[in-house]
């Protein structure tokens, strides 16, 4: 009887229905949930990338204004006083002639930035590319660490907006110069901030494409900007009309867009960022199922599941401190792997960065129609970003930089060799426009392959870095185009060619995935 009534008594202590046979959670990284779930590029990522990359327009506007704002106008002589205007105004009394338009047309004008004064016009040029330097190191930590992404590139868009319209007040040449360096310094994170918010969100394979083609944005908007500058030809009125559409964007398109998932799983916001899986999964028609979990590259790699509810209370460990997995410069340098790997980035990105920014100096050079020149010359540029984008996921980054390097280095060399007589001339531009497409490609493709090198928690930061290697070749570039002769088509041709042998050394990024942490990267190499 007592066994009886022990028997009965575990019958009520157990169950009614048995424990599920498999309460374990799926942990799977990002790249993995894109493929296999949310859509590697659904109608989600197509909106996302275009409201992201609207920026880029914006970078173009602050950064090619002073093409026009500091152009030299053409001047006439003064009518009852005799001169040649044919010679140089240097010579000349300055009551015998005037600036066609008046004296607001550009600073060159209004502050007679001429002769012994030109100099200051390259000096205004080199500034700013100064502070996009800068900036391109502050904001690309920023947008790793506290900031975010989207962070970042709100306030990188309010400062141009503001330093730009005080750009337009200057009263003189020396704020003029403050108030662009310190429009260079916010314009330095603007490209940054938008190229890995619009491509983080993208799957694997169509993240190359898509990446190369945030770059006809930039040249859209210098294609925008000439008719701007044609429109408003007085350089005060200019800067204000190109600085309102970086306001505009702040209230009419960056509420529409969304942080970073990956910025979220690398700070240890982790619902938010399963949530924001599951919003793209459900706009692109696709759901993600219960029993997956979000976690990063090494979690991923470990070899045995977590629970349902071992999951919750393991919550990564290793974001006890959430800057614990928010990365720097210095542990790009420390890491073996990525020093190297960053040490070859900023000698491509400046070598490229020398050469695009150079030949666009000589092809300006042309005795044309500054609008239309500009115009034609950012047109230009785009078939070489289709032909790179279609040819990136076809032969890979890797020979892909290698041959549209050395493809511009040829041919600069070539230029190199033709005199400025006669048809030399002729063959002469038409090298260095080929060098352009060449090197347009390279520098398009640099963004990309740069941010597929380093992981999630420094990626940023690395590219940032790179970024500031190109905005120190921007500044080099026009020191040699004043040299004149053969030697700038001989360093462009140096450049290119040294750059395609700097690439050899660096790994293919070809479907490959993007690695949120060291040890991500770490465990993908072996």
């Amino acid at each position: 009887m007592a066994a009886t009534f022990s028997s009965l008594s575990d019958d009520i202590r157990s169950p009614i229905l048995p424990p599920p046979a498999n309460n374990k959670t799926e942990k799977i990284c990002i790249d993995e949930m894109l493929q296999k779930y949310c859509g590697e590029f659904g109608k989600w990522q197509l909106k996302h990338f275009v409201l992201t990359s609207l920026a880029w327009a914006l970078e173009a506007f602050h950064t090619m204004v002073m093409i026009f704002a500091d152009r030299e106008p053409d001047w006439e002589c003064v009518s009852g006083i005799k001169c040649s205007a044919a010679g140089s105004v240097c010579g000349m009394s300055p009551e015998s002639w005037e600036w066609i338009g008046g004296k607001a047309a550009s600073t060159v004008s209004e502050w007679s930035l001429i002769c012994g004064d030109k100099y200051k016009v390259g000096l205004v040029q080199a500034v700013f590319f100064a502070g996009c330097m800068i900036g391109a190191g502050v904001f690309g930590h920023l947008s790793d660490s506290s900031l975010g992404r989207k962070g970042s590139l709100t306030v990188v868009c309010a400062l141009n907006a503001i330093f730009g319209c005080l750009t337009a007040f200057s009263p003189n040449y020396w704020i003029y110069v403050l108030l662009r360096l310190l429009t260079g310094f916010s314009t330095g994170g603007v490209g940054l901030c938008a190229f890995v918010l619009a491509t983080e969100p993208i799957g694997p394979s169509k993240r190359g494409p898509a990446g190369m083609s945030t770059f006809y944005f930039f040249s859209g908007g210098i294609a925008i900007l000439s008719g701007i500058a044609y429109t408003f030809q007085t350089w005060r009125t200019l800067y204000i009309v190109a600085s309102i559409p970086s306001l505009l964007y702040i209230i009419l398109v960056l509420p529409f867009i969304t942080e970073s998932p990956r910025w979220y799983l690398v700070r240890g916001r982790i619902n938010e960022a399963t949530n924001l899986m599951s919003t793209i999964a459900s706009f692109n028609g696709k759901h993600l199922p219960d029993g997956v979990a979000l976690a990063l590259d090494e979690e991923v790699s470990e070899p045995k599941e977590a629970s349902n509810s071992d999951y919750n209370l393991i919550n990564y460990k290793e974001m006890k401190n959430k800057d614990a997995l928010v990365g720097s410069i210095v542990d790009v340098i420390r890491n073996p792997t990525t020093r190297i790997r960053l040490i070859l980035a900023i000698a491509l990105n400046f070598l490229a960065s020398v050469v695009y920014y150079g030949l666009s100096l000589n092809v300006a050079n042309l005795e044309t129609n500054l609008y239309i020149n500009v115009l034609l010359n950012s047109v230009a540029e785009m078939p070489a970003f289709t032909i790179t984008a279609v040819l990136l996921d076809r032969f890979g980054r890797k020979p892909l930089t290698i041959g549209t390097m050395w493809f511009s280095g040829i041919f600069c060399f070539m230029g190199s060799l033709m005199s400025n007589i006669g048809v030399w001339r002729i063959i002469k531009m038409v090298c260095g426009v080929l060098g352009i497409f060449g090197m347009a490609g390279t520098y398009n493709l640099l963004f990309i392959y740069t941010a597929e090198l380093f992981p999630t928690v420094v990626r940023n930061a690395a590219l940032g870095t790179a970024t500031q290697a190109a905005q120190m070749g921007a500044i080099l570039a026009p020191l040699v185009v004043v040299l004149g002769g053969w030697l700038p088509f001989g360093v462009f041709a140096g450049c290119g060619i040294l750059g395609g042998m700097f690439a050899f050394y660096l790994p293919e990024t070809l479907n490959m995935p993007l690695y949120d942490t060291f040890n991500g990267l770490e465990a993908g190499l072996k």
